[in-house]
């Protein structure tokens, strides 16, 4: 199963890569595409639960590392959301 990492942009101007078990981020994200912040975290959730899932089915078991992306994403979003405005993420690539 090949693995991705999603090169992103956060509001704040900070960037990371963010890791799936994967090719689904590619199928729920574009590259070069900005996300408001709770889309972005809504489709994450999807997109790691949806690998996640994968993963079970041809392992057996569930993927921790796409649940500590989403807990990451999840973190970063509650640090980030200010109560005024939520900003946009910018995906900046893919890598495998």
């Amino acid at each position: 199963m090949p693995e991705v990492l999603m090169d992103v942009e956060w509001p704040d101007g900070g960037r990371e890569w963010l890791y799936s078990p994967s090719t689904v981020v590619e199928d729920v994200f574009a590259a070069g595409a900005e996300y408001p912040l709770p889309v972005f975290l809504e489709l994450t959730r999807q997109a790691m639960t949806e690998a996640s899932d994968r993963v079970q089915a041809r392992f057996g078991f569930r993927c921790p590392r796409a649940a500590a992306t989403l807990a990451g994403v999840e973190a970063t979003a509650a640090r980030l959301t200010d109560g005024s405005t939520d900003g946009v993420v910018r995906v900046a690539g893919f890598r495998r």
